[in-house]
C-alpha cells in the first residue's frame, strides 16, 4: 500500500515518515511503564489506519489527533505530556481543562 503524503499547518507536503510518529510517541512515554513493543505496535496501528484511508494527502492535524487517541488508552501521563506539546497549551488553566476532561472520562468509564 502507499502511504499518503503528509500536509503540515504551513502547506508543506512531506512524504509520511513513520519515526517521526514512533519518535513522538517514545518521548511522550519516556520514563513510564509503556513497552517499546507496545509503542512500534502503536505505530504500526497508525500507520496501518493511513493506509485505508482514500485520501492521498492527509493533513498532520489528523496523525496528531490519532497519536493522542492512541495515547488517551495507553498511558494517560504520556497522552498529557504529548497533549500539552501538540496542542500548545497557553496557559495553566488550558492544561487544567484537558486535565479535567481526563477526570471526568476516566470516572465515568469507573461507573460503567
Amino acid at each position: 500500500d502507499v502511504l499518503p503524503v503528509v500536509v503540515k499547518k504551513d502547506g508543506r507536503r512531506e512524504p509520511f515518515d513513520r519515526l517521526k510518529i514512533l519518535h513522538g510517541l517514545q518521548k511522550a512515554c519516556e520514563k513510564r511503564p509503556v513497552s517499546t513493543a507496545t509503542l512500534d505496535a502503536t505505530t504500526d496501528e497508525i500507520e496501518r489506519d493511513l493506509q485505508d484511508l482514500p485520501d492521498r494527502e492527509i493533513p498532520s492535524s489528523w496523525i496528531g489527533e490519532k497519536i493522542m487517541e492512541k495515547l488517551r488508552s495507553l498511558d494517560q501521563v504520556a497522552y498529557v505530556r504529548f497533549a500539552s506539546v501538540y496542542r500548545e497549551f497557553k496557559d495553566i488553566n488550558e492544561f487544567m481543562n484537558e486535565l479535567a476532561g481526563i477526570l471526568k472520562k476516566t470516572e465515568g468509564e469507573k461507573r460503567t
